[in-house]
């Protein structure tokens, strides 16, 4: 479970006020929770403070029980491995095949080279991606791209999953696949955190919709859509 509580979060370079203010949320086990708000409201704090990237000034955050601010820097590799990460520019490394990109995550966490060898291929197949497992990143589409960058952000078997802006770069054909595998992954029982300014994907969704202002919580709906949160 993730607990923000009574959070404040400022940046040293950050005049205009803190980033994110008396925050506190919740977040249970196996939850599909959509972000929302403007720029600037908030949401991608929120992702910092979760991975240890960031601390926060006050408060605390919670993951199963541990305090990530207290976490020492060099446990914090092996607490993110509870984390798998997708951004909207994908962030796959270009002069690597889609099946290297997979397997390097693979390496960061010490996977055994055998398994790696049977779990890579089963991951890449069940994106869709068994046949571009030898081509580089920008022999592929968009929404192959994002299916890539999730495949490297499963293939350790996350507790949760952090999506940032996942479709932001995606034609509405693509989002929606991408959003139809993000839910897929939460039926497995992984925990899903999408950050969007997607209005019209967290509409069609019907998830859990958190919507931040101004660094804090102004509305917090079970199965919301945009117009309702």
């Amino acid at each position: 479970m993730i607990e923000f509580r009574n959070v404040e979060k400022r940046y040293e370079d950050q005049n205009a006020g803190a980033a994110l203010t008396d925050f506190n949320l919740t977040i249970k086990d196996g939850e599909f929770v959509f972000i929302i708000g403007d720029s600037g409201a908030g949401k991608s704090t929120i992702l910092k403070l979760l991975m240890g990237e960031e601390k926060a000034s006050k408060g605390m955050v919670m993951v199963d029980g541990v305090n990530v601010g207290r976490i020492r820097r060099s446990k914090l590799p092996y607490y993110r491995r509870h984390f798998g990460v997708i951004y909207q520019d994908f962030r796959l490394l270009k002069d690597y095949t889609i099946y290297e990109n997979v397997a390097f995550a693979q390496r960061v966490v010490g996977a055994n080279p055998i398994s790696m060898k049977r779990r890579i291929p089963k991951m890449l197949e069940q994106l869709g991606l068994g046949e571009k497992a030898e081509s580089l990143p920008t022999q592929l589409s968009g929404g192959e791209q994002q299916r890539a960058a999730l495949a490297r952000a499963l293939v350790n078997g996350p507790l949760y999953l952090l999506a940032d802006e996942p479709t932001g770069n995606l034609d509405p054909a693509s989002s929606q696949e991408v959003m139809r595998l993000l839910e897929d992954i939460n039926r497995s029982g992984a925990t899903v955190i999408v950050v969007t300014h997607d209005v019209a994907m967290v509409d069609l969704m019907r998830k859990r919709v958190v919507a931040l202002k101004d660094g804090q919580v102004i509305r917090d709906q079970q199965e919301g859509g945009y117009e309702n949160a």
